[in-house]
This record gives structure tokens, C-alpha cells and sequence, in this order.
């Protein structure tokens, strides 16, 4: 089975096929491990089906004053992405407040409500008029900062993974599939913490598109099913403590609450 077209394949979520999308160039059959490495999945809304979770991309400053509440020009330059391991995800259950851990090592844990695009098709040098094809669903989640981790290190000009691509980093709603939701271009999107509003803008002030952020990606890596693109946070990016619960909204799709714990 061609791995870029993966869920259009007749065994849609198999596990032999899932794992096969989960460890691209092995052979599934012939694997033979030491241990076993669970893989990282989505519910898909509607369906008893997982969305298999092959990369996080995430986009950097890709809201004008959250770039610049972060120091940064917000003209359009090239887009800037990094990436979160896959057990960064934390899936939450919509109507439920799920237990979010305070993670180690920082005093400074931030908050960034973003909209995830889901891949289903894959692809290099997507042109930006085809990307959109490419998109299997949509949901909401968290990219959740040790943000004085990551500023430690950016001014040391130093990799700030820790920053970023700690466990449980990444909560998320489950998977909606495109024709549940339509594309997403514009509309509310909001943060709350214990009720009062930190983040509120409209999808339509993103710098970058998603079909945008699909298309420079694809130009540096070659996409796969299962790839997810976080595609940027609003302004007023700010700290959470234990005992905070955090809300957030993108209009067409269920709210996420997590309590920090």
C-alpha cells in the first residue's frame, strides 16, 4: 500500500496496516523488537476508527500579535515549524475535564489554543491550490509551554525542544473527518482559564493558512497519513498553575477542558 495514500486504502485502520504507517521503510511482517513501543492514536469521531499519529508538526508566531507579544516582526516572512514527539499527545474526551500534569522543571508553564489539521494524504511539494485535499479532519488542541525552558534556550541559541516537546505536551479532541466539519478558515477561537477569557481571535488572522503551512512543509519534508499540524496560537499567551482549568473553543467543534494537576 502506497503510505501517502494510506487511509484511502481498503483496510482503513487494520493494526498490521496502522503500524506499518507508524514506522515508515519497515517491514511489519519481518519485524522482530526487543520490546514493544506502543503507537500514539485519535478517536475519529462517528466511528469506532483511531487516528494512527505518525509526526506533531507545529507552526511558530503565525498570529501578527502573538508574534509580537513573543518579540518577533510579525511581517511575512517564511514560516518556522517544530516538531513534538508522538506521546506528547494527551487525548481529552469532549464534555469531560481531564487531569493535565504540571510538568517538571519549569515555573512558567504556558498555555497556546490552536487548530490541529489532520493528514490523510500525503505528498512533497503539495502546491498551495491542491493542499487542502490532502486533509483527512480537524480538531482543537493545547501546545502546552515550559515557556521559560524555551526562552532559557533561545537565548542561548540552543534547541528549545524541552520547551516544547515534553510529555503530554499536546493535548487534543478527537479527530472530526472533513465532511463532519468542512474546512475551517475562519471563526472564533478562544481560550478560557477558571472562566475568564485570555485568548479570543478570529481562524481568518492566522499569517499562514493551513493550506499555506501544507504546501512549506511539504517543501522540507515529505508528508505522510498521520502527520498533524498544530497551526498557531492567538495573542495573550500566559501562565497556568495547579488547580487552573483551562477551556478552550474553535467554533464547529467541541470545547477541550483540562484541569492542571
Amino acid at each position: 500500500m502506497d503510505r501517502r495514500n494510506f487511509f484511502q486504502g481498503s483496510a482503513l485502520l487494520g493494526t498490521g496496516a496502522i503500524l506499518g504507517c507508524a514506522t515508515p521503510g519497515v517491514a511489519q511482517q519481518a519485524a522482530r523488537t526487543p520490546f514493544a513501543v506502543p503507537a500514539t492514536y485519535i478517536p475519529i469521531v462517528g466511528t469506532d476508527e483511531l487516528f494512527p499519529v505518525r509526526r506533531i508538526y507545529c507552526i511558530g508566531r503565525n498570529y501578527a500579535a502573538h508574534a509580537r507579544e513573543m518579540g518577533s516582526d510579525p511581517t511575512r516572512e517564511p514560516p518556522f515549524f517544530f516538531q513534538k514527539p508522538t506521546d506528547a499527545i494527551q487525548h481529552v474526551v469532549a464534555g469531560t475535564v481531564a487531569d493535565h500534569p504540571y510538568p517538571s522543571l519549569t515555573k512558567n508553564y504556558h498555555y497556546e489554543a490552536e487548530l490541529v489539521a489532520a493528514i490523510g494524504k500525503g505528498g512533497r511539494n503539495i502546491p498551495v491550490g491542491k493542499a487542502l485535499e490532502h486533509i483527512y479532519g480537524y480538531t482543537l488542541g493545547l501546545d502546552m509551554t515550559r515557556r521559560d525552558l524555551q526562552r532559557f534556550m533561545g537565548d542561548q541559541k540552543k534547541p528549545w525542544e524541552i520547551g516544547k516537546s515534553f510529555d503530554k505536551s499536546a493535548p487534543i479532541g478527537a479527530v472530526h473527518k472533513l465532511a463532519q466539519t468542512g474546512h475551517f478558515t475562519q471563526g472564533a477561537i478562544w481560550l478560557k482559564v477558571n472562566g475568564q477569557t485570555k485568548q479570543s481571535a478570529n481562524l481568518n488572522q492566522m499569517i499562514w493558512s493551513v493550506a499555506e503551512q501544507i504546501a512549506n512543509l511539504s517543501e522540507a519534508f515529505e508528508l505522510f497519513p498521520g502527520d498533524i499540524i498544530y497551526s498557531g496560537t492567538p495573542e495573550n499567551v500566559g501562565p497556568v498553575v495547579v488547580g487552573d482549568v483551562i477551556e478552550m473553543h474553535i467554533d464547529g467543534l467541541p470545547n477541550l477542558s483540562v484541569k492542571i494537576v
